[in-house]
């Protein structure tokens, strides 16, 4: 299977530029896990439990994706294929949205994955304090479910790529994109944030996102043009 760079890379802005949602809604856990780790080294800390969290994206993402291709197997229905592949567009735009999104108004995309956080919260609890390396990977991973609408709508995306390593993958993008955040966030609070959550920062990578998934949305069509054919292959677009 030909990996379709171009939903990387818009995953992997997803992370970067969704930084300063990744702080709002996760800053609590990261430096609650921080601080319990205590005398365990910072750094250790920080690496061990933010790479547990993108090994919790990269598992959700290889389960969904692999979902998403048990359901294409099974029904086998004409142009189902290339659906769910203009469906992964659509779900990009909506990320873009995402990031313009200052008042909430996408806040409902947070509520389906609130009750599945209630029933790990409390594993997470007993995995407190995180003052070993095992603890700390551990915490992280299921500190990588707790309910996000950012990560819910990239998960979205990976679930409708119908395939498992695609999935992992666009859920792994998108947790290293996180890191530019959240690494010094949970090692000793970043400042990067503010200057990630300046309003041009933003706009230029929802642009860049929404430009993707029209991009992907549109491929389809666009490879009936032999030039543009050659140039989506390039960058591994899977036009089925």
């Amino acid at each position: 299977m030909p990996i379709d760079w171009l939903a990387l890379g818009a995953a992997a802005l997803s992370g970067i530029f969704g930084g300063l949602h990744c702080a709002l809604m996760c800053g609590g856990i990261a430096t609650g896990i921080a601080a319990s780790a205590t005398p365990s080294p910072p750094l250790r800390t920080a690496v061990l439990s933010n790479l547990g969290r993108v090994l919790g994206y990269t598992l959700a993402g290889a389960l969904v994706g692999a979902l998403g291709a048990g359901l294409l197997g099974l029904w086998r229905l004409p142009n189902l294929a290339l659906a769910m592949r203009m469906a992964v567009g659509a779900v990009l735009l909506l990320v873009a949205l995402r990031l313009l999104d200052q008042r909430g108004r996408l806040a409902f995309v947070n509520r389906p994955g609130a009750a599945l956080w209630q029933w790990l919260a409390p594993l997470h609890r007993r995995l407190l304090p995180a003052n070993t390396p095992w603890r700390q990977l551990a915490a992280g991973m299921l500190w990588g479910w707790l309910p996000c609408g950012l990560s819910a709508t990239l998960l979205a995306a990976a679930w409708l790529s119908a395939d498992a390593l695609q999935g992992g993958l666009i859920m792994a993008a998108f947790g290293m994109g996180t890191w530019l955040v959240m690494l010094p966030l949970t090692w000793s609070g970043a400042r990067l944030t503010r200057h990630l959550a300046h309003p041009t920062m933003r706009r230029s990578a929802a642009a860049l996102i929404a430009a993707a998934g029209l991009l992907t949305l549109s491929a389809p069509w666009l490879t009936q043009v032999p030039a543009l054919h050659a140039a989506l292959s390039a960058l591994g677009c899977r036009t089925l």
